[in-house]
């Protein structure tokens, strides 16, 4: 068969907005080659074309596109992704942008980056921010596994080397040896409550324990306000991922910490609450 009448039939299989990128992701993955190279008149051997439509059944039916494909793009960086580890989002992008933000003027900053999963967002500020140091944090010796391979890949290509941790939010400060000391600490924790109806994708493909928290989906995130509210010197910034569904929880969990006075829940690109920055206030208490 011919390239491009592969991937125009996969198109109508997918049926999403994103249907022709991903056919090519998955036509360059049994290629061989990389998806800008994929010469639409091309000829394809009955195997590979037997191998792509298995990929597009796979990807129709939920299976996560980097778990097909072994790769995700973040930030403009390529990383290893695959089963057991969460495929990075472009939704969480804006916390990085958030937390570039509250770098601005702070010359060798101090990051951590909790719930790091495959070190996306860690390894994204690192190579943005050279002069940062940053440690990130990841409790599934899985997804540790994956942070620490992406991260010696990107130091092999010339960034500057992160720190990956095995162990929960709620212990970073040993795990990192960073008390009060950070700058920034920014967080993609699970926050869908147990229950919740979420697409296959996410229900069924991605790992759980990187969904779902708990009956209110809350369990881990006041781990991360735990652990920030230790991590972080006064006037130092949380930047923490919750979703649409904790606009108004996740700010009110963190005025109650009596550590962050100062609030902001933020949208995604549709107007969704997506996550919410917190400056650390210098004393344990509210400000009065």
């Amino acid at each position: 068969m011919v390239l491009g009448d592969l991937l125009d039939e996969a198109v109508l299989i997918l049926r999403s907005t994103d249907a022709r990128q991903e056919a090519e992701e998955l036509a360059a993955r049994v290629l061989g080659v990389d998806p800008t190279g994929l010469n639409p008149r091309r000829d394809v051997d009955g195997r590979s074309v037997r191998r792509l439509r298995d990929l597009v059944g796979r990807r129709a039916d939920g299976v996560p596109l980097g778990h097909l494909t072994g790769r995700a793009v973040f930030a403009g960086l390529e990383l290893l992704v695959g089963p057991g580890v969460f495929v990075p989002r472009v939704h969480s992008e804006l916390v990085l942008a958030a937390g570039l933000e509250a770098l601005a003027g702070t010359a060798g900053p101090t990051v951590v980056d909790l719930c790091a999963g495959s070190g996306a967002i860690g390894l994204a500020l690192a190579h943005a921010r050279p002069d940062a140091r940053v440690h990130a944090v990841e409790f599934d010796p899985v997804a540790a596994d994956f942070a620490r391979r992406n991260a010696a890949r990107r130091a092999a290509l010339g960034d500057t080397e992160i720190s990956v941790h095995e162990g929960v939010a709620g212990r970073a400060g040993a795990l990192t040896g960073l008390a009060g000391d950070a700058d920034l600490v920014l967080a993609n924790p699970p926050f869908m409550p147990d229950a919740a109806a979420v697409p296959d994708e996410f229900g069924r493909y991605q790992p759980r324990q990187a969904v779902f928290g708990g009956a209110d989906g809350l369990r881990v995130v006041r781990q991360v306000v735990e652990a920030a509210a230790g991590l972080l010197r006064p006037g130092g910034t949380l930047v923490v991922e919750h979703g649409h569904l904790h606009g108004a929880t996740v700010p009110a969990l963190l005025r109650e910490s009596g550590c962050f006075p100062e609030v902001s829940c933020r949208p995604d690109h549709e107007g969704w609450p997506l996550y919410s920055t917190a400056v650390r206030t210098g004393a344990d208490a509210p400000s009065s």
